[in-house]
């Protein structure tokens, strides 16, 4: 690039070993200790021999503006913040010139989340080197980082003032466009960016120096935003479409999308026709061609009788017309045989459907629906796509001849008896791919509905021998691949699931998880058993083996979003304080990368002049910036840091002043919010009317949003609490705010009443949980927080803090009554932890008649009163540090006045009754859990059957298995809770006065 003479620092070829240049450069006797490179051991991790080598370095040459850096970056990587940032802004004091310098130092502010300095970086080397391409480049892109369109749109056109390449102009033309884009005012954005822009491309249009697809693309794009579709037309029919190469059929595509916002139909009938022509199999160009086609019957067009139809050529008008032309694509590409086209087969079934919808009786011109997908099946069953092609015309079949469907499917599966069962068996994969598809519709069309249990169970049998059958068809296959007959495990599982919702009886989900297991073992890759046990051993109170299997599942960026929540719903909730921790900050780095990543897509975006990607790119941003599982995970870290680590009060206001938080402020974009869950995840053959519904999905997004708001209310009140645990108003004080700010106990006032609000709203509310399994949201928490006695216990334990600091303001001569009350909160206290422990009681795993019953909503009453302790301590502690000063007053004035029968006011004898009634409970509760221990060790699995039906299975180490997770899970829960309960009881034993 230009320019680089002007930046060469004569102290380069001192660092030149430090960077790592190669053992050619000469080195001088006194910094040949310097020849191991720093850059390397930063580069590796050894940040603090980085930092030693740098100060040797700069005792002999203290002006290295590059080694201070790479020391700031040593200092910044092990923690040392401040000091990093000091040193780095020392050197960017002397706005340096040199590439090592600005380098390092771009790294270390992207490193430190400041990109915005390393604009101020390269606004100071530009104007010092002011026909630096190099630095020029180096400034837009800095901007493009923070988002600084306008001054990007500057340096574009400074940049192509000094080299005027293209790349550099419509960078510019770019930024306003992403002006207008991030323009608050759309009439703004219609009148003065996107003219400017269009007029900026126009010119290069007129100058005939257009040179790439990538200008083209911008210039439809400023256009279609404008809304002038006929001009975007022209252009891509004209010239400049000529260079829309990169996408095969890019041109007709694009002409296609704007015939249909222009209305055009006649030439979206023609171009669907000529491109159906050419690739027959294209399902997209028949839904075009039958879109047009009804939009031009309902007009009643008619062509034209002497000139051509349109500019795209003949157009179809009559449903016979397109009848004729879809039996034609199937007799043309018969007797071809090389490859067997899917597309002219459905498109007979989507025109039968369309038609149907009309009410009109030209649809038995094209056949018999059933027949057609039978005739289907014949071609296309051995391909796994057959189900997802004929699903979607189900609805053509009639529904009293589902079942007679089904059996003719099953006459041309190739079967035969094997001899060492009466059950016929597939051959080969294609065989018992065509049978598989034949279960799969017989789900779909609610055949396995009409069973009974003995049925279901009798096929469970049936489907898991096929399945242990064809594993023979897969001996060859690698672990990383999975087994051909894994679907008739799912359908197994899935059918016990159906006996479980119907019954109520925990035995299908052991099955299931055995069943599971097993299979797993001979497909070790299949997400699909491994989301299904997730879903099942969570169901059962069991987190410990979910915590393996998400890591298998080897999550990828953007999944972290949208299945992220089967690991952080369940973690804390069913015990794993310590793993639900690990899993909030682990889906959070990913979050918190996303700025810094889509940052850079951005940057090469712009590189390579794919301008259409900048606003998906933003728009992605946006997306998880405002998801729905960030805002939970994020809200969920900070209580569960504070609940595992603030035991007194000092500790909590230490660990929300690090936290950076502030009870007044509400940073979550409630309106913005979105749900980026993958309800469907998982495979689902169910009938239509029993798959998750729109309606589910909103009510789903709604009780998430009402129990984020609690939990963000709930942490806000504890900040808030925090805030005020030292710092009293004065006596007597009637002010309400200072400085224009709400007073800190008005502001614990507002919040208290906010989380009274929303529990008594959602109370009153009938609550009718639905438990998906297959495909669906699993339930918030909300239920269990309502119906225990938690919810109410955490309210007034923060109404105690308005009481006592009402108490502390007014002092004791003045405030019988809040005494009283306050006597009162803490008798009220006790009763309902006592309340919320009693349904903590009852054993989490029992064997009854030989059968497993577990019990996890018990497990999740335990959490909520673990939480609800750590807040009663808190509020116990800031309690005890008014009460103290105000006896220690009282009895010194006492001994003043040596009164023998001065009476000390009963809230303090009240506060002691309640800090030892609290002492009690909790060696109460930590006793009750060393039994639950105690019974849950003593189990024995051994004696225990799966069922009746244990043929099921096969193998009992499958059984034994699952049993042993789901015991070794209670078992963690258990410890953890108890431990943290013994924390809290070593500081309950410190609060007394």
């Amino acid at each position: 690039m230009a320019a680089r003479s002007h930046v060469q620092d004569p102290n380069d070829r001192r660092l030149r070993p430090i960077y790592g240049l190669g053992p050619s450069e000469s080195v001088t006797a006194n910094s040949r200790i310097f020849r191991k490179n720093i850059k390397d051991y930063l580069d590796n991790g050894n940040n603090k021999m980085a930092i030693q080598q740098a100060d040797k370095l700069l005792k002999k040459h203290k002006d290295l503006h590059c080694a201070k850096v790479l020391k700031a970056i040593g200092l910044q990587r092990t923690g040392k913040q401040e000091e990093a940032f000091s040193l780095a802004q020392e050197v960017a004091a002397f706005e340096p010139t040199d590439d090592n310098s600005l380098q390092a130092l771009t790294i270390l502010y992207r490193e430190m989340h400041r990109p915005e300095l390393v604009t101020k970086l390269y606004e100071a080397a530009v104007r010092k080197v002011p026909n630096s391409e190099e630095y020029h480049s180096h400034l837009f892109m800095a901007y493009a980082r923070v988002g600084e369109y306008k001054k990007m749109q500057q340096a574009g056109m400074a940049l192509y003032k000094i080299v005027p390449k293209n790349p550099y102009y419509f960078w510019s033309v770019m930024s306003l466009v992403m002006q207008s884009i991030s323009a608050q005012d759309d009439k703004l954005s219609k009148t003065m960016f996107l003219p400017l822009a269009e007029r900026m491309v126009e010119k290069m249009v007129k100058e005939d120096k257009i040179e790439a697809e990538a200008e083209v693309q911008l210039y439809l794009m400023i256009l279609e935003r404008l809304g002038k579709d006929l001009e975007a037309l022209e252009i891509i029919r004209g010239k400049l479409g000529e260079k829309l190469t990169s996408e095969l059929q890019s041109r007709e595509m694009k002409c296609m999308v704007l015939y249909k916002k222009l209305i055009k139909w006649p030439e979206c009938n023609a171009l669907s026709q000529k491109l159906l022509l050419n690739n027959p199999d294209d399902w997209q160009f028949y839904l075009s061609y039958f879109d047009s086609l009804f939009h031009l019957i309902d007009t009643a067009w008619t062509p034209p009788k002497e000139a051509e139809h349109s500019l795209e050529g003949p157009v179809t008008c009559f449903v016979q017309e397109a009848i004729n032309f879809v039996e034609e694509r199937i007799l043309n590409e018969e007797p071809k045989g090389s490859r067997r086209l899917r597309g002219p087969y459905l498109a007979k079934l989507e025109l039968i459907r369309r038609l149907r919808e009309r009410g009109t009786n030209d649809e038995h011109k094209l056949g018999i629906p059933e027949e057609l997908m039978f005739q289907y099946f014949e071609r296309f069953g051995d391909k796994p796509c057959c189900y997802s092609d004929l699903r979607i015309f189900v609805d053509l079949l009639s529904p009293d001849r589902h079942t007679q469907f089904i059996n003719k499917l099953m006459e041309v599966v190739p079967l035969s008896v094997s001899t060492n069962t009466d059950l016929a068996l597939p051959g080969d994969v294609k065989a018992m791919q065509r049978h598989m598809l034949v279960v799969q519709f017989a789900r779909l069309l609610g055949l396995h509905e009409t069973l009974n249990r003995t049925q279901k169970l009798s096929l469970v049998k049936e489907l898991m021998q096929r399945y242990k059958h064809a594993l023979e068809f897969g001996k060859s296959c690698l672990k990383t691949e999975l087994q051909f007959s894994d679907n008739y495990c799912l359908f197994a599982v899935h059918l016990l699931l159906d006996i479980w919702r119907q019954s109520g009886e925990e035995m299908p989900l052991w099955q299931s998880l055995a069943l599971l297991e097993e299979t797993l073992s001979n497909s070790p890759s299949s997400a699909q058993f491994k989301l299904l046990l997730i879903r099942i051993y969570c169901l059962l109170g069991a987190f410990e083996p979910v915590v393996d299997l998400y890591t298998s599942l080897d999550a990828k960026h953007v999944q972290h979003d949208t299945i992220g929540y089967l690991l952080t719903r369940y973690a804390e909730p069913l015990g794993h304080l310590a793993a639900a921790s690990q899993a909030c900050n682990f889906t959070l780095r990913f979050f918190h990368s996303n700025q810094k990543d889509t940052s850079e897509y951005i940057i090469q975006a712009y590189k390579y002049g794919a301008f259409e990607k900048i606003p998906e790119f933003i728009a992605f941003r946006n997306r998880l910036n405002n998801s729905l599982h960030f805002a939970q995970v994020r809200v969920e870290r900070m209580l569960l840091d504070l609940f595992l680590e603030a035991n007194i009060t000092q500790s909590l206001e230490e660990s929300i002043k690090s936290m950076g938080l502030c009870p007044d402020e509400d940073d979550i974009p409630w309106e913005n919010l979105r749900d980026n869950r993958d309800l469907t995840v998982l495979f689902c053959w169910d009938p239509k009317d029993s798959e998750l519904s729109e309606g589910q999905r909103k009510i789903s997004m709604k009780e998430e949003r009402t129990w984020l708001k609690i939990r963000s209310l709930t942490l806000r009140l504890v900040c808030a609490l925090a805030t005020i645990s030292h710092a009293v108003e004065p006596k007597n004080s009637k002010k309400t705010t200072e400085n224009g700010v709400s007073s800190k106990i008005d502001t614990l006032r507002s919040l208290i009443q906010q989380l009274e609000c929303i529990v008594q709203t959602e109370k009153k509310k009938d609550k009718q949980v639905v438990q998906f399994l297959v495909q669906g949201p699993p339930p918030t928490r909300m239920m269990t927080y309502l119906e225990s006695s938690s919810c109410w216990c955490q309210i007034n334990a923060f109404y105690l803090v308005v009481d006592v600091y009402e108490l502390d303001v007014s002092g004791l001569e003045e405030t019988p009554d809040i005494q009283t009350r306050i006597a009162n909160g803490f008798k009220s206290l006790l009763g309902q932890l006592q309340e919320l422990f009693n349904k903590c009681k009852g054993n989490l795993l029992e064997t009854k008649e030989a059968n497993c019953i577990t019990k996890p909503e018990l497990l999740e009453n335990f959490v909520f009163l673990v939480e609800t302790v750590s807040i009663i301590l808190w509020v116990s502690y800031y309690c005890g540090n008014v009460l103290r000063p105000l006896k220690s007053s009282i009895q010194k004035k006492k001994k003043k006045k040596k009164e023998i029968n001065f009476a000390m006011p009963f809230v303090f004898s009240s506060f002691q009754d309640y800090i030892s009634g609290l002492q009690k409970f909790l060696s109460e509760v930590i006793n009750h859990i060393k039994e639950l221990e105690s019974a849950l060790t003593a189990l024995k699995f051994e004696e225990l059957t799966v069922d009746d039906h244990s043929s099921l299975e096969g193998d009992q180490k499958f059984s034994r298995m699952v049993q042993g997770k789901v015991q070794s899970s209670y078992l963690r829960s258990l410890q953890e809770m108890g431990e943290l309960l013994r924390k809290r009881l070593d500081t309950v034993k410190s609060l007394k006065i």
